[in-house]
């Protein structure tokens, strides 16, 4: 997109951000929910209100830098508590909430993809709006399809790492969770290394790809 200047950017791409990461935080809850824990529900974060999750630095400071610089963009919202005690079987069920973030994000890329395709069937009668629109379209399969990849890295707290946990042995699992406190760290050496967008860009084109061909556009 590179026609549009950094406002134009912005707007395109401020939707599908807010929409990629609360959906994201939401199926963590919902998920939990069904499982037996209510802590998400209790707290008033099984909502798709943005105000309920945004991170004024993870949604807000970090994706608008990463577009202004051009980046690798990400972002995330404030997490969603979990109880894992009130899950009924712990380290099997808290791998499947984990796993809940980056599904949603795959369904919410398919969702953008047939949504881009609604408007190039409009494109001819309502072309002032579908323009738009399908920048708009391309920036939330993007934005779904990077954090589907980059949440499926085990590098705690990513839900990748999550889902790893639950399939180690337990002492294993415990060594391998007190990478968490560094996690973030580890993955901004990655980006300022040039490593991330490296590690991110062919999944991130494969699926982006086979989207597309699947719904051809």
């Amino acid at each position: 997109m590179q026609e549009l200047n950094f406002v134009q950017q912005l707007a395109v791409w401020a939707l599908p951000v807010l929409f990629a990461i609360t959906v994201h935080e939401v199926a963590h809850g919902w998920v939990a929910r069904r499982l037996g824990d209510p802590t998400a529900m209790m707290l008033g974060r099984l909502t798709l209100n943005p105000l309920k999750h945004i991170d004024p630095i993870g949604t807000v400071l970090v994706p608008i830098a990463l577009l202004f610089l051009g980046g690798v963009l990400f972002g995330w919202a404030k997490p969603v508590p979990i109880t894992v005690e009130n899950l009924r079987n712990p380290k099997h069920d808290m791998a499947l909430v984990a796993a809940a973030g980056p599904l949603s994000n795959l369904l919410m890329a398919l969702i953008w993809a047939l949504l881009m395709k609604l408007t190039l069937v409009m494109s001819g009668s309502f072309a002032g709006l579908a323009l738009p629109l399908s920048y708009m379209c391309v920036a939330g399969i993007t934005i779904n399809v990077i954090l589907l990849v980059l949440n499926l890295l085990p590098i705690p707290p990513l839900d990748g790492s999550r889902v790893v946990s639950g399939l180690l042995p337990g002492p294993w699992a415990w060594k391998y969770n007190r990478l968490e406190p560094y996690g973030l760290f580890i993955l901004l050496g990655l980006m300022l290394a040039g490593i991330l967008g490296k590690v991110l860009s062919p999944p991130v084109m494969w699926i982006q790809t086979g989207l597309y061909s699947l719904l051809g556009l």
